[in-house]
């Protein structure tokens, strides 16, 4: 069984991403028989999906975990929809701030995770990792992405979908004057390490999602 594992480069000025520091972190890892590999994205619109599908073709996996950076999340945000929109509220690193555009053009409105969500934001609980399901991937670089991803292998059977990290303590602390949620690079590659080993775990035995509240009321 094959794993990929997918983050962001740096981006807005900063010179960390977490959800690359974790990526990079857990490359090589075997876990129950499954080999990670791991692959940088660029936070840029024109090139992030040619490199994603440059991963997918060349690694072939059975599970990818894409993973991004959310600055004011606290917890292993698992994300539930990715939405055929972009809308840059910022500039990429390539400076492109597209508007309401799709990610592909007449591609359906959007693509739910093919990953057992609850499950996987129940068993992250139950090791002790703080995590949810998130109804937004937002519209940036980081959804595109998902939506990409889900485009990409509709119907082959990959179990794929996104989940975003919190900022490293590093970033918080200088976080343009706000007090901002972190968690240690430790912790998110223990989070990760887990989250993978649960994905692998419910492939292999052939599991369906948990039936759990995930939902919110805005």
């Amino acid at each position: 069984m094959r794993v990929l594992v997918t983050g962001f480069e740096p981006f807005d000025g900063q010179s960390l991403n977490p959800s690359w520091e974790v990526a990079r972190a857990l490359h090589g890892v075997v876990m129950a028989g499954a080999q990670v590999t791991a692959v940088q994205l660029p936070c840029v619109f024109a090139l992030a999906l040619p490199a994603l599908q440059q991963a997918l073709a060349s690694h072939r996996p059975d599970i990818v975990l894409a993973l991004g950076q959310a600055e004011g999340r606290c917890d292993f945000s698992v994300e539930r929809v990715a939405i055929n929109v972009q809308d840059a509220r910022i500039p990429d690193n390539a400076g492109a701030q597209p508007i309401d555009v799709p990610v592909v053009a007449g591609g359906p409105a959007a693509y739910f995770s093919s990953l057992p969500i609850k499950a996987l934001v129940a068993g992250l609980r139950a090791a002790g990792f703080p995590a949810s399901v998130s109804q937004t991937a937002g519209t940036f670089v980081c959804n595109q992405v998902f939506y990409g991803l889900q485009h990409a292998l509709a119907g082959q059977g990959v179990h794929s979908g996104f989940m975003h990290l919190p900022l490293l303590p590093e970033q918080a602390a200088h976080w343009k004057g706000a007090s901002l949620p972190s968690l240690p690079a430790s912790l998110l590659v223990a989070g990760v390490q887990q989250a993978l080993a649960l994905l692998v775990l419910h492939r292999q035995q052939g599991l369906s999602d948990a039936v759990l509240t995930g939902g919110t009321l805005n």
